[in-house]
């Protein structure tokens, strides 16, 4: 069985080499990130089980990282920080992070703290398989490995254009979508004014997963831009 990828994301090079020599020796698979920003691209490209994310970086810190990796991912974070003031932690905490550690640490602690949150996050995957795949908008879930969309539980049954635009909303909750942009990100081809396709899957689908097509909950329409998921 191959041994689980930690990232570790922090501006200090010291504090990385330090750490890579002890997981090493328990055979981790490890990759480095000096920033969020890079964090954010390793993640696009890699499986990675653990993050170890320092808070105060360059460009992005620790804190708008973790927010961002928490719209899509479910691995642990420990955060680390030099600040050791309880609001600080809290902070760390309620962002999304599973743990925190104050510099200047112990490095056999730390690795401890990994290997106890590795078993935690290998339990929950055995009792909710698929979950790195899934969407969650409170009771609405989207699988996007089996194209599966349950509502509060139910199978919602959808066409495969109608998944692809509700999982392009999903996966950019907040961002706001014209009807051009949703086209050629779903038909990859490019947009005619008088082409009212958008609008009619949209319909479509709000008819399928809203209560009341009328006065949306998941789908929302910015007047005069496009649609959303918030």
């Amino acid at each position: 069985m191959a041994q689980p990828t930690i990232l570790l994301v922090d501006d200090e090079k010291e504090i990385i080499d330090l750490l890579e020599i002890y997981l090493k020796n328990e055979g981790y698979r490890l990759l480095r990130a000096g920033n969020g920003i890079e964090a954010l691209s390793v993640l696009q490209k890699e499986d990675v089980d653990l993050i170890v994310l320092d808070i105060m970086m360059p460009k992005m810190d620790g804190i708008e990282a973790c927010l961002k990796i928490r719209e899509q991912k479910h691995m642990p974070i420990i955060m680390l920080s030099a600040k050791s003031q309880d609001m600080d932690k809290i902070l760390g905490l309620s962002t999304g992070a599973d743990d925190y550690v104050t510099k200047p640490f112990n490095p056999l602690e730390l690795v401890a703290r990994i290997k106890s949150q590795l078993r935690r996050y290998t339990r929950l995957n055995v009792q909710r398989p698929n979950k790195e795949h899934e969407l969650e908008i409170d009771e609405l879930t989207i699988n996007t490995a089996t194209h599966e969309v349950k509502l509060d539980g139910r199978d919602i049954k959808l066409t495969p254009r109608e998944f692809a635009i509700l999982e392009l909303l999903a996966r950019h909750r907040g961002t706001v979508w014209s009807i051009e942009k949703i086209y050629e990100a779903v038909w990859k081809e490019a947009y005619f004014d008088s082409d009212n396709t958008v609008m009619v899957h949209i319909r479509k689908i709000r008819e399928k997963i809203e209560e009341n097509p009328r006065k949306p909950k998941f789908i929302k329409t910015v007047w005069g831009v496009g649609y959303k998921v918030e």
